[in-house]
Protein backbone atom coordinates (compact mmCIF):
# COMPACT_ATOMS: atom_id res chain seq x y z
CA UNK A 1 0.00 0.00 0.00
CA UNK A 2 1.56 3.29 -1.12
CA UNK A 3 1.79 6.26 1.19
CA UNK A 4 -0.80 8.99 0.77
CA UNK A 5 0.49 12.19 -0.86
CA UNK A 6 1.32 15.14 1.35
CA UNK A 7 -1.34 17.80 1.78
CA UNK A 8 -0.88 21.10 -0.01
CA UNK A 9 -2.09 24.43 1.29
CA UNK A 10 -5.58 23.89 -0.14
CA UNK A 11 -5.85 20.64 1.80
CA UNK A 12 -4.62 22.32 4.97
CA UNK A 13 -7.20 25.08 4.45
CA UNK A 14 -9.93 22.45 4.09
CA UNK A 15 -8.91 20.99 7.44
CA UNK A 16 -8.95 24.53 8.78
CA UNK A 17 -12.61 24.75 7.74
CA UNK A 18 -13.27 21.65 9.83
CA UNK A 19 -11.51 23.21 12.81
CA UNK A 20 -13.57 26.38 12.30
CA UNK A 21 -16.74 24.26 12.30
CA UNK A 22 -15.73 22.64 15.57
CA UNK A 23 -15.05 26.07 17.05
CA UNK A 24 -18.39 27.40 15.83
CA UNK A 25 -20.38 24.81 17.78
CA UNK A 26 -18.16 25.05 20.86
CA UNK A 27 -18.38 28.85 21.09
CA UNK A 28 -22.17 28.65 21.04
CA UNK A 29 -22.19 26.27 24.00
CA UNK A 30 -19.41 27.75 26.12
CA UNK A 31 -20.14 31.43 25.51
CA UNK A 32 -23.68 32.14 24.31
CA UNK A 33 -25.45 29.52 26.42
CA UNK A 34 -23.34 30.56 29.41
CA UNK A 35 -24.67 34.11 29.09
CA UNK A 36 -28.29 32.99 28.64
CA UNK A 37 -28.16 30.77 31.73
CA UNK A 38 -26.72 33.51 33.94
CA UNK A 39 -28.64 36.55 32.62
CA UNK A 40 -31.95 35.44 31.11
CA UNK A 41 -32.51 32.43 33.38
CA UNK A 42 -30.88 33.99 36.49
CA UNK A 43 -29.04 30.75 37.26
CA UNK A 44 -25.93 30.77 39.47
CA UNK A 45 -22.76 31.25 37.40
CA UNK A 46 -21.47 28.03 38.95
CA UNK A 47 -23.90 25.95 36.86
CA UNK A 48 -22.56 26.84 33.39
CA UNK A 49 -19.07 26.76 34.89
CA UNK A 50 -19.59 23.16 36.01
CA UNK A 51 -21.03 22.21 32.61
CA UNK A 52 -18.03 23.67 30.76
CA UNK A 53 -15.67 21.88 33.18
CA UNK A 54 -17.61 18.67 32.52
CA UNK A 55 -17.02 18.89 28.78
CA UNK A 56 -13.27 19.28 29.48
CA UNK A 57 -13.31 16.33 31.90
CA UNK A 58 -14.97 14.10 29.30
CA UNK A 59 -12.08 14.84 26.94
CA UNK A 60 -9.91 12.49 28.94
CA UNK A 61 -11.25 9.90 26.45
CA UNK A 62 -9.12 11.48 23.70
CA UNK A 63 -6.45 8.71 23.76
CA UNK A 64 -9.18 6.11 23.17
CA UNK A 65 -10.56 8.14 20.26
CA UNK A 66 -7.10 8.44 18.76
CA UNK A 67 -6.61 4.70 19.14
CA UNK A 68 -9.74 4.09 17.10
CA UNK A 69 -8.32 6.25 14.33
CA UNK A 70 -5.04 4.27 14.46
CA UNK A 71 -6.70 0.87 14.25
CA UNK A 72 -9.15 1.91 11.55
CA UNK A 73 -6.38 3.35 9.39
CA UNK A 74 -8.39 6.48 8.52
CA UNK A 75 -9.20 9.69 10.40
CA UNK A 76 -12.14 10.88 8.28
CA UNK A 77 -14.84 8.60 9.79
CA UNK A 78 -13.81 9.67 13.30
CA UNK A 79 -13.82 13.35 12.38
CA UNK A 80 -17.28 13.18 10.79
CA UNK A 81 -18.67 10.95 13.55
CA UNK A 82 -17.25 13.25 16.21
CA UNK A 83 -18.62 16.31 14.43
CA UNK A 84 -22.07 14.72 14.23
CA UNK A 85 -21.96 13.99 17.96
CA UNK A 86 -20.76 17.52 18.69
CA UNK A 87 -23.46 19.09 16.49
CA UNK A 88 -26.20 17.05 18.16
CA UNK A 89 -24.78 17.88 21.59
CA UNK A 90 -24.75 21.58 20.74
CA UNK A 91 -28.39 21.45 19.64
CA UNK A 92 -29.42 19.51 22.75
CA UNK A 93 -27.58 22.04 24.93
CA UNK A 94 -29.71 24.84 23.42
CA UNK A 95 -32.88 22.79 23.90
CA UNK A 96 -31.86 22.10 27.50
CA UNK A 97 -31.24 25.80 28.15
CA UNK A 98 -34.62 26.75 26.73
CA UNK A 99 -36.31 23.93 28.69
CA UNK A 100 -34.63 25.03 31.91
CA UNK A 101 -36.65 28.25 31.68
CA UNK A 102 -39.85 26.33 32.48
CA UNK A 103 -38.69 22.96 33.86
CA UNK A 104 -35.38 23.66 35.58
CA UNK A 105 -34.58 20.15 36.80
CA UNK A 106 -35.34 18.45 33.48
CA UNK A 107 -33.55 21.12 31.52
CA UNK A 108 -30.37 20.89 33.57
CA UNK A 109 -30.43 17.08 33.42
CA UNK A 110 -30.57 17.28 29.62
CA UNK A 111 -27.77 19.87 29.71
CA UNK A 112 -25.50 17.40 31.50
CA UNK A 113 -26.10 14.83 28.75
CA UNK A 114 -25.56 17.47 26.07
CA UNK A 115 -22.23 18.64 27.47
CA UNK A 116 -21.03 15.05 27.78
CA UNK A 117 -21.83 14.62 24.08
CA UNK A 118 -19.99 17.87 23.32
CA UNK A 119 -16.90 16.59 25.11
CA UNK A 120 -17.03 13.25 23.28
CA UNK A 121 -17.57 14.97 19.92
CA UNK A 122 -14.69 17.40 20.40
CA UNK A 123 -12.45 14.51 21.49
CA UNK A 124 -13.19 12.36 18.44
CA UNK A 125 -13.15 15.09 15.80
CA UNK A 126 -10.38 17.29 17.22
CA UNK A 127 -7.95 14.46 17.95
CA UNK A 128 -8.43 12.75 14.57
CA UNK A 129 -8.07 16.10 12.79
CA UNK A 130 -4.66 16.66 14.38
CA UNK A 131 -3.65 13.09 13.54
CA UNK A 132 -4.52 13.69 9.90
CA UNK A 133 -2.50 16.91 9.89
CA UNK A 134 0.46 15.18 11.52
CA UNK A 135 0.43 12.35 8.99
CA UNK A 136 -0.18 14.32 5.81
CA UNK A 137 1.74 17.60 6.23
CA UNK A 138 5.50 17.65 5.57
CA UNK A 139 7.70 18.65 8.50
CA UNK A 140 8.79 22.05 7.20
CA UNK A 141 5.16 23.15 6.72
CA UNK A 142 3.72 22.01 10.02
CA UNK A 143 4.26 25.22 11.99
CA UNK A 144 2.60 27.27 9.24
CA UNK A 145 -0.14 24.64 8.83
CA UNK A 146 -0.89 24.66 12.56
CA UNK A 147 -1.05 28.46 12.51
CA UNK A 148 -3.43 28.47 9.54
CA UNK A 149 -5.73 25.90 11.12
CA UNK A 150 -5.83 27.73 14.46
CA UNK A 151 -6.41 31.09 12.79
CA UNK A 152 -9.35 29.63 10.92
CA UNK A 153 -10.70 28.32 14.22
CA UNK A 154 -10.48 31.84 15.65
CA UNK A 155 -12.26 33.14 12.55
CA UNK A 156 -14.96 30.54 13.18
CA UNK A 157 -15.29 31.83 16.73
CA UNK A 158 -15.61 35.43 15.56
CA UNK A 159 -18.06 34.81 12.71
CA UNK A 160 -20.30 32.57 14.79
CA UNK A 161 -20.33 34.90 17.78
CA UNK A 162 -21.13 37.94 15.63
CA UNK A 163 -23.74 36.29 13.40
CA UNK A 164 -25.46 34.31 16.14
CA UNK A 165 -25.46 37.36 18.39
CA UNK A 166 -27.35 39.41 15.82
CA UNK A 167 -29.80 36.59 15.06
CA UNK A 168 -30.59 36.06 18.75
CA UNK A 169 -32.01 39.59 19.16
CA UNK A 170 -34.71 39.89 20.36
CA UNK A 171 -34.11 36.86 22.58
CA UNK A 172 -36.60 34.04 22.89
CA UNK A 173 -36.10 30.35 23.75
CA UNK A 174 -37.43 29.34 20.33
CA UNK A 175 -34.98 31.65 18.58
CA UNK A 176 -32.09 30.24 20.65
CA UNK A 177 -32.93 26.68 19.57
CA UNK A 178 -33.37 27.72 15.93
CA UNK A 179 -30.03 29.56 15.78
CA UNK A 180 -28.20 26.67 17.49
CA UNK A 181 -29.79 24.19 15.08
CA UNK A 182 -28.62 26.30 12.15
CA UNK A 183 -25.06 26.56 13.46
CA UNK A 184 -24.85 22.82 14.16
CA UNK A 185 -26.29 21.86 10.77
CA UNK A 186 -24.01 24.19 8.81
CA UNK A 187 -20.96 23.05 10.79
CA UNK A 188 -21.70 19.38 10.05
CA UNK A 189 -22.35 20.00 6.34
CA UNK A 190 -19.19 22.10 6.00
CA UNK A 191 -17.17 19.36 7.68
CA UNK A 192 -18.47 16.66 5.33
CA UNK A 193 -17.86 18.86 2.27
CA UNK A 194 -14.33 19.84 3.39
CA UNK A 195 -13.31 16.20 3.97
CA UNK A 196 -14.76 14.86 0.72
CA UNK A 197 -12.04 12.72 -0.91
CA UNK A 198 -9.36 14.45 1.14
CA UNK A 199 -8.11 11.21 2.70
CA UNK A 200 -7.66 8.16 0.44
CA UNK A 201 -9.33 4.91 1.36
CA UNK A 202 -7.18 2.03 2.58
CA UNK A 203 -7.84 -1.57 1.61
CA UNK A 204 -6.64 -3.05 4.89
CA UNK A 205 -7.52 -0.78 7.81
CA UNK A 206 -5.04 -1.02 10.61
CA UNK A 207 -2.80 -3.44 8.72
CA UNK A 208 0.30 -1.49 9.55
CA UNK A 209 -0.56 -1.62 13.22
CA UNK A 210 -1.39 -5.32 13.28
CA UNK A 211 1.55 -6.80 11.38
CA UNK A 212 4.62 -7.91 13.28
CA UNK A 213 8.16 -8.09 11.92
CA UNK A 214 8.11 -11.90 12.02
CA UNK A 215 4.83 -11.94 10.10
CA UNK A 216 6.22 -9.59 7.46
CA UNK A 217 9.29 -11.80 7.08
CA UNK A 218 7.11 -14.87 6.79
CA UNK A 219 5.00 -13.23 4.12
CA UNK A 220 8.13 -12.32 2.16
CA UNK A 221 9.34 -15.92 2.32
CA UNK A 222 6.01 -17.33 1.14
CA UNK A 223 4.96 -18.83 4.49
CA UNK A 224 2.57 -16.11 5.59
CA UNK A 225 -0.25 -18.53 6.40
CA UNK A 226 1.68 -20.06 9.25
CA UNK A 227 2.52 -16.79 10.91
CA UNK A 228 -0.08 -14.24 9.78
CA UNK A 229 -1.72 -12.23 12.57
CA UNK A 230 -5.04 -10.43 12.19
CA UNK A 231 -5.96 -9.73 15.79
CA UNK A 232 -6.17 -6.04 16.64
CA UNK A 233 -4.17 -4.62 19.54
CA UNK A 234 -6.08 -3.67 22.65
CA UNK A 235 -6.24 -0.07 23.79
CA UNK A 236 -4.56 -0.75 27.13
CA UNK A 237 -1.59 -2.32 25.37
CA UNK A 238 -1.33 0.56 22.89
CA UNK A 239 -1.55 3.15 25.65
CA UNK A 240 1.10 1.32 27.67
CA UNK A 241 3.40 1.31 24.65
CA UNK A 242 3.02 5.08 24.20
CA UNK A 243 3.39 5.84 27.92
CA UNK A 244 6.61 3.83 27.94
CA UNK A 245 8.14 6.39 25.56
CA UNK A 246 10.10 8.96 27.55
CA UNK A 247 9.45 11.83 25.12
CA UNK A 248 5.72 11.16 25.06
CA UNK A 249 5.57 11.28 28.87
CA UNK A 250 7.70 14.42 29.13
CA UNK A 251 5.71 16.19 26.46
CA UNK A 252 2.44 15.27 28.20
CA UNK A 253 3.64 16.89 31.42
CA UNK A 254 4.89 19.92 29.47
CA UNK A 255 1.52 20.37 27.76
CA UNK A 256 -0.33 20.13 31.07
CA UNK A 257 1.87 22.58 33.01
CA UNK A 258 2.20 25.14 30.20
CA UNK A 259 -1.50 25.11 29.34
CA UNK A 260 -2.39 25.35 33.03
CA UNK A 261 -0.29 28.52 33.26
CA UNK A 262 -1.73 29.80 29.97
CA UNK A 263 -5.39 29.25 30.88
CA UNK A 264 -5.16 30.40 34.51
CA UNK A 265 -4.26 33.95 33.45
CA UNK A 266 -7.37 34.44 31.29
CA UNK A 267 -9.92 34.95 34.05
CA UNK A 268 -7.85 37.34 36.19
CA UNK A 269 -6.28 39.73 33.66
CA UNK A 270 -9.41 41.84 33.12
CA UNK A 271 -10.34 41.93 36.84
CA UNK A 272 -6.73 42.98 37.52
CA UNK A 273 -7.04 45.86 35.03
CA UNK A 274 -10.35 46.94 36.55
CA UNK A 275 -9.31 46.72 40.19
CA UNK A 276 -5.78 48.13 39.99
CA UNK A 277 -6.00 50.50 37.01
CA UNK A 278 -9.70 51.42 37.36
CA UNK A 279 -10.38 50.45 33.75
CA UNK A 280 -13.98 50.36 32.58
CA UNK A 281 -15.40 47.08 31.19
CA UNK A 282 -14.91 48.42 27.67
CA UNK A 283 -11.30 49.37 28.36
CA UNK A 284 -10.45 46.02 29.94
CA UNK A 285 -12.09 44.22 27.01
CA UNK A 286 -9.91 46.21 24.60
CA UNK A 287 -6.91 45.25 26.73
CA UNK A 288 -7.85 41.60 26.29
CA UNK A 289 -8.14 42.24 22.55
CA UNK A 290 -4.62 43.69 22.61
CA UNK A 291 -3.36 40.50 24.20
CA UNK A 292 -5.06 38.38 21.53
CA UNK A 293 -3.46 40.57 18.88
CA UNK A 294 -0.10 39.74 20.43
CA UNK A 295 -0.98 36.03 20.33
CA UNK A 296 -1.59 36.35 16.60
CA UNK A 297 1.81 38.04 16.10
CA UNK A 298 3.54 35.27 18.07
CA UNK A 299 1.81 32.58 16.01
CA UNK A 300 2.84 34.21 12.74
CA UNK A 301 6.45 34.53 13.94
CA UNK A 302 6.70 30.80 14.64
CA UNK A 303 4.95 29.97 11.36
CA UNK A 304 7.49 32.09 9.48
CA UNK A 305 10.39 30.54 11.40
CA UNK A 306 9.15 26.99 10.87
CA UNK A 307 8.86 27.60 7.14
CA UNK A 308 12.46 28.85 6.95
CA UNK A 309 11.59 32.47 6.20
CA UNK A 310 13.64 33.71 9.17
CA UNK A 311 16.70 31.59 8.40
CA UNK A 312 17.73 28.02 9.15
CA UNK A 313 18.82 28.80 12.73
CA UNK A 314 15.33 30.01 13.65
CA UNK A 315 13.57 26.75 12.72
CA UNK A 316 14.04 24.95 16.03
CA UNK A 317 10.57 24.39 17.49
CA UNK A 318 12.07 23.40 20.83
CA UNK A 319 13.84 26.76 21.03
CA UNK A 320 10.61 28.61 20.28
CA UNK A 321 8.71 26.57 22.88
CA UNK A 322 11.38 27.18 25.54
CA UNK A 323 11.80 30.83 24.60
CA UNK A 324 8.05 31.42 24.50
CA UNK A 325 7.59 29.97 27.98
CA UNK A 326 10.49 32.00 29.41
CA UNK A 327 9.23 35.17 27.71
CA UNK A 328 5.75 34.52 29.14
CA UNK A 329 7.27 34.18 32.60
CA UNK A 330 9.19 37.43 32.15
CA UNK A 331 6.07 39.30 30.98
CA UNK A 332 4.11 38.05 33.99
CA UNK A 333 6.92 39.23 36.27
CA UNK A 334 6.79 42.65 34.58
CA UNK A 335 3.08 42.87 35.44
CA UNK A 336 4.12 43.04 39.11
CA UNK A 337 5.81 46.48 38.97
CA UNK A 338 3.09 47.62 36.56
CA UNK A 339 0.45 46.79 39.16
CA UNK A 340 2.41 48.33 42.02
CA UNK A 341 2.56 51.79 40.47
CA UNK A 342 3.16 51.59 36.75
CA UNK A 343 1.53 53.57 33.97
CA UNK A 344 -1.31 52.29 31.79
CA UNK A 345 0.99 52.34 28.75
CA UNK A 346 3.39 50.05 30.62
CA UNK A 347 0.51 47.70 31.34
CA UNK A 348 -0.58 47.65 27.69
CA UNK A 349 2.94 47.03 26.41
CA UNK A 350 3.45 44.20 28.89
CA UNK A 351 0.11 42.57 28.07
CA UNK A 352 0.91 42.73 24.33
CA UNK A 353 4.33 41.15 24.97
CA UNK A 354 2.64 38.45 27.05
CA UNK A 355 0.34 37.71 24.11
CA UNK A 356 3.27 37.44 21.68
CA UNK A 357 5.07 35.03 24.02
CA UNK A 358 1.89 32.97 24.54
CA UNK A 359 1.28 32.72 20.81
CA UNK A 360 4.87 31.70 20.10
CA UNK A 361 5.04 28.90 22.65
CA UNK A 362 1.54 27.58 21.89
CA UNK A 363 2.09 27.21 18.12
CA UNK A 364 5.58 25.78 18.75
CA UNK A 365 4.00 23.25 21.11
CA UNK A 366 1.28 22.31 18.61
CA UNK A 367 3.83 21.94 15.79
CA UNK A 368 6.08 19.84 18.02
CA UNK A 369 3.04 17.74 18.89
CA UNK A 370 2.41 17.08 15.21
CA UNK A 371 6.05 16.05 14.66
CA UNK A 372 6.33 13.89 17.78
CA UNK A 373 3.10 12.06 16.92
CA UNK A 374 5.01 10.02 14.33
CA UNK A 375 7.99 9.25 16.58
CA UNK A 376 8.46 6.05 18.53
CA UNK A 377 6.49 2.93 17.66
CA UNK A 378 4.65 3.28 14.35
CA UNK A 379 0.87 3.15 14.18
CA UNK A 380 0.33 4.99 17.48
CA UNK A 381 -0.10 8.56 16.22
CA UNK A 382 -3.70 8.78 17.41
CA UNK A 383 -2.94 7.52 20.91
CA UNK A 384 -0.09 10.03 21.32
CA UNK A 385 -2.18 12.91 20.01
CA UNK A 386 -5.05 11.86 22.24
CA UNK A 387 -2.78 11.70 25.29
CA UNK A 388 -1.55 15.24 24.70
CA UNK A 389 -5.04 16.48 23.90
CA UNK A 390 -6.32 15.02 27.16
CA UNK A 391 -3.51 16.76 29.07
CA UNK A 392 -4.45 20.06 27.44
CA UNK A 393 -8.17 19.61 28.15
CA UNK A 394 -7.48 18.78 31.80
CA UNK A 395 -5.27 21.86 32.10
CA UNK A 396 -7.92 24.11 30.57
CA UNK A 397 -10.57 22.64 32.84
CA UNK A 398 -8.44 23.34 35.91
CA UNK A 399 -6.93 26.62 34.69
CA UNK A 400 -9.92 28.81 35.47
CA UNK A 401 -10.32 27.25 38.90
CA UNK A 402 -6.61 27.62 39.70
CA UNK A 403 -6.40 31.24 38.53
CA UNK A 404 -9.54 32.48 40.23
CA UNK A 405 -8.99 30.35 43.34
CA UNK A 406 -5.42 31.63 43.75
CA UNK A 407 -6.67 35.18 43.26
CA UNK A 408 -9.35 34.80 45.94
CA UNK A 409 -6.85 33.23 48.36
CA UNK A 410 -4.28 35.96 47.73
CA UNK A 411 -6.89 38.68 48.34
CA UNK A 412 -7.86 37.00 51.61
CA UNK A 413 -4.26 36.66 52.85
CA UNK A 414 -2.66 39.84 51.50
CA UNK A 415 -3.59 43.43 52.26
CA UNK A 416 -4.16 45.02 48.85
CA UNK A 417 -5.33 44.02 45.38
CA UNK A 418 -1.95 45.02 43.93
CA UNK A 419 0.00 42.59 46.08
CA UNK A 420 -2.62 39.85 45.68
CA UNK A 421 -2.55 39.95 41.88
CA UNK A 422 1.25 40.23 41.93
CA UNK A 423 1.46 37.00 43.92
CA UNK A 424 -0.76 35.20 41.41
CA UNK A 425 1.26 36.47 38.44
CA UNK A 426 4.49 35.30 40.08
CA UNK A 427 2.96 31.85 40.65
CA UNK A 428 2.00 31.63 36.97
CA UNK A 429 5.51 32.77 36.02
CA UNK A 430 6.96 29.88 38.02
CA UNK A 431 4.70 27.46 36.10
CA UNK A 432 6.03 28.85 32.81
CA UNK A 433 9.65 28.44 33.96
CA UNK A 434 8.93 24.81 34.86
CA UNK A 435 7.32 24.40 31.43
CA UNK A 436 10.45 25.77 29.75
CA UNK A 437 12.61 23.23 31.59
CA UNK A 438 10.28 20.41 30.52
CA UNK A 439 10.28 21.62 26.90
CA UNK A 440 14.09 21.66 26.89
CA UNK A 441 14.18 18.00 27.92
CA UNK A 442 12.02 16.95 24.95
CA UNK A 443 14.25 15.95 22.06
CA UNK A 444 13.93 17.60 18.65
CA UNK A 445 11.71 15.32 16.53
CA UNK A 446 13.33 13.20 13.83
CA UNK A 447 11.76 11.97 10.63
CA UNK A 448 12.05 8.20 11.04
CA UNK A 449 9.47 6.36 13.17
CA UNK A 450 10.62 3.30 15.03
CA UNK A 451 9.21 -0.10 14.01
CA UNK A 452 7.28 -2.37 16.28
CA UNK A 453 9.49 -4.03 18.90
CA UNK A 454 9.74 -7.78 18.67
CA UNK A 455 7.67 -9.25 21.47
CA UNK A 456 8.21 -12.67 22.94
CA UNK A 457 5.19 -13.84 20.97
CA UNK A 458 6.75 -12.70 17.70
CA UNK A 459 10.07 -14.37 18.53
CA UNK A 460 8.36 -17.61 19.43
CA UNK A 461 6.19 -17.54 16.31
CA UNK A 462 2.90 -17.66 18.22
CA UNK A 463 1.71 -14.39 16.66
CA UNK A 464 -0.23 -13.37 19.78
CA UNK A 465 0.38 -9.74 20.90
CA UNK A 466 1.64 -9.36 24.45
CA UNK A 467 1.20 -6.38 26.78
CA UNK A 468 4.19 -4.04 26.93
CA UNK A 469 5.27 -3.22 30.46
CA UNK A 470 5.88 0.36 31.46
CA UNK A 471 9.59 1.20 31.59
CA UNK A 472 10.97 3.33 34.39
CA UNK A 473 12.96 6.07 32.70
Amino acid sequence: MSAAPALGWVGVARLGLVQASIGAVVVMTTSTLNRVMVVELALPALIPGVLVALHYLVQLVRPRMGFGSDVGGRSTPWIIGGMATLALGGLLAAVATAWAGTERAYGLALAVLAFVMIGVGVSASGTSLLVLLAKRVVAERRAAAATLVWLMMIVGFAITAGTAGSLLDPYSPERLVAVSAGVSTLALLLTVAALFRLEPRVMQPGAAQQATPIANAAQASGTANAFQVSTKPRFREAFAQVWAEADARRFSVFVFISMLAYSSQDLILEPFAGSVFAMTPGESTRLSGLQHGGVLVGMLLVAAAGSGWLGARARSLRAWAVGGCLASALALCLLVPAGLGGHVLQLKATVFALGVANGAFSIAAISTMMRLAGQGQSGREGVRMGLWGAAQALAFGLGGLVGTGASDLAHWVLATSQTAYSAVFLLEAVLFVVSALLAWRVREPTSTPQPFPKTEAARSGSGLPQPVALEAR
